[in-house]
């Protein structure tokens, strides 16, 4: 269990520099039309499309993006909640018990 929670993390961790990357990468519009661009584009634009429909633009401002890194974390605690709780129930109800 230990190693994948490890590739869990990895993984959250990998997505977190994805994201940094495609945000920066709207600085350079060459960058979101090449092949790394659409590629990114399509691995990160599914997770900010939940947070661009309930936060707006401010200006020219994008801010989902920052939301979305925020709330990145809390997804992963859960996920990791979760999967505890699938192979190893007891522990957590010690936990909550």
């Amino acid at each position: 269990m230990g190693i994948l929670l490890t590739l869990i993390n990895a993984a959250f961790w990998i997505y977190n520099i994805l994201i940094i990357i495609y945000v920066l990468s709207s600085w350079l519009p060459q960058l979101r039309q090449s092949a790394l661009g659409i590629v990114l584009g399509k691995i990160v634009e599914p997770y900010l499309s939940v947070f661009r429909r309930f936060i707006p633009p401010i200006g020219m401002i994008d801010i989902s993006p920052i939301v979305a890194l925020f709330a990145l974390p809390f997804v992963q605690k859960g996920l990791i909640f979760l999967i505890s709780f699938i192979f190893n129930p007891g522990q957590i109800l010690e936990i909550f018990g």
